[in-house]
């Protein structure tokens, strides 16, 4: 562990939390387009949805979407008003989808791959 952690394959340390047991029930992915694509209103964005309460995690992406979301929230009509109310009103948000996240089913470290050369 040591070894790993001086090579900088082990980051850190982390306990594994129940949702469900912070009232935290309901988890979706939001993906997240905004407009106008700029490092302003992205960093802007990021930093905005880092703090709200119902993210868990943002990721910045390229293609289609610019962000996608890990939400937790009580329930479904959390969830409705965390879309409706804090996403729908932000002015750079040109549009967001959002998948209801039913179950997670796999969750394992990563192992390292080959070096792939031709």
């Amino acid at each position: 562990m040591r070894t790993l952690t001086r090579r900088g394959v082990i980051r850190g340390y982390h306990a594994e939390i129940n949702p469900a047991a912070l009232n935290r029930g309901v988890q979706a992915m939001v993906s997240v387009q905004v407009r106008p694509l700029s490092r302003t209103v992205i960093d802007a964005f990021q930093q905005s949805a880092s703090a709200m309460p119902e993210v868990l995690s943002v990721f910045v992406l390229g293609g289609g979407d610019d962000f996608l979301l890990h939400v937790a929230v009580q329930d479904l009509d959390h969830l409705h008003a965390f879309l409706l109310d804090r996403l729908s009103k932000r002015r750079e948000i040109a549009g967001f989808r959002t998948s209801v996240i039913f179950q997670q089913v796999h969750d394992a470290a990563p192992v390292r791959l080959p070096d792939v050369r031709a």
